[in-house]
């Protein structure tokens, strides 16, 4: 959805879930993640509504912090390579809420640091509260891919002066992102699987070759520095074979 880029993440959020929310209104187990900028008591009761199971950062206030201030000393001893990570979970209620809702704290000591990263998640889920941060932390690998696009494709080179013209534009580095994705999905042998969509970019689509004409045919000649001939062979059988299954 199309919008200013200076009004805040949240900003027409029911014109966003409506559509999504109706898309899945059928499906028995429905579930919504979110940062900070969706801490709304609104958006709390929309989703309860409709029945979804949500998992929201919540950002950090004096009252919750009192709520896990026994997490919040550091253990005595040396302290461990490895960040030492507890949870916990109670019923907390803003001035603004209609009612309690659970939150969950996650509080990590990392070697080194001299303060815990402390973080909230407010959710109407019954899981396990170690269940409920993996669940949230699902949303860093969406962000991955996000900044994978903005690196490999440039998405926020958007320099048109019309809004309208800026949009298109946005448009087609999606739909690129979106076929490159594809490529790397369904024709990629599993040995090169991982590449990065920049890496694809590079070493595959904008790989250089010599053409030399004959008087029948009319070869490319590439060097095999980053993929070599066998590997492009392969790669080009399963793009034939995803011809032959969608004739």
């Amino acid at each position: 959805m199309p919008r200013p880029g200076n009004v805040h993440s949240a900003d027409g959020w029911k014109d966003v879930l409506d559509p999504i929310v109706k898309r899945y209104e059928q499906t028995q187990c429905k579930y919504f993640r979110g940062d900070a900028a969706f801490a709304i008591p609104d958006i709390y009761e929309y989703l309860e509504k409709h029945s979804f199971l949500y998992a929201i950062h919540l950002p950090a206030n004096q009252i919750l912090q009192e709520e896990i201030r026994y997490l919040l000393t550091r253990s005595v001893g040396r302290p461990s390579k490895e960040p030492d990570i507890y949870h916990d979970d109670f019923m907390y209620k803003a001035a603004s809420w209609n009612k309690k809702r659970r939150v969950v704290a996650k509080v990590a000591w990392h070697c080194g640091e001299l303060f815990p990263r402390v973080g909230f998640i407010v959710t109407d889920m019954r899981a396990d509260k170690r269940d409920v941060v993996h669940f949230y932390n699902g949303r860093g690998t969406a962000k991955q891919w996000i900044k994978e696009g903005k690196y490999a494709l440039n998405w926020t080179r958007l320099s048109c002066k019309r809004f309208a013209s800026n949009q298109v534009r946005f448009a087609l580095f999606v739909l690129a992102y979106n076929l490159g994705n594809f490529l790397r999905r369904l024709a990629l042998p599993n040995s090169v699987s991982h590449w990065s969509l920049r890496s694809l970019l590079v070493k595959l689509v904008k790989i250089g070759a010599k053409v030399v004409r004959g008087k029948r045919y009319i070869r490319f000649q590439m060097a095999e520095v980053a993929v070599s001939r066998k590997l492009f062979e392969r790669i080009l059988l399963r793009i034939k074979r995803l011809r032959c299954c969608a004739a």
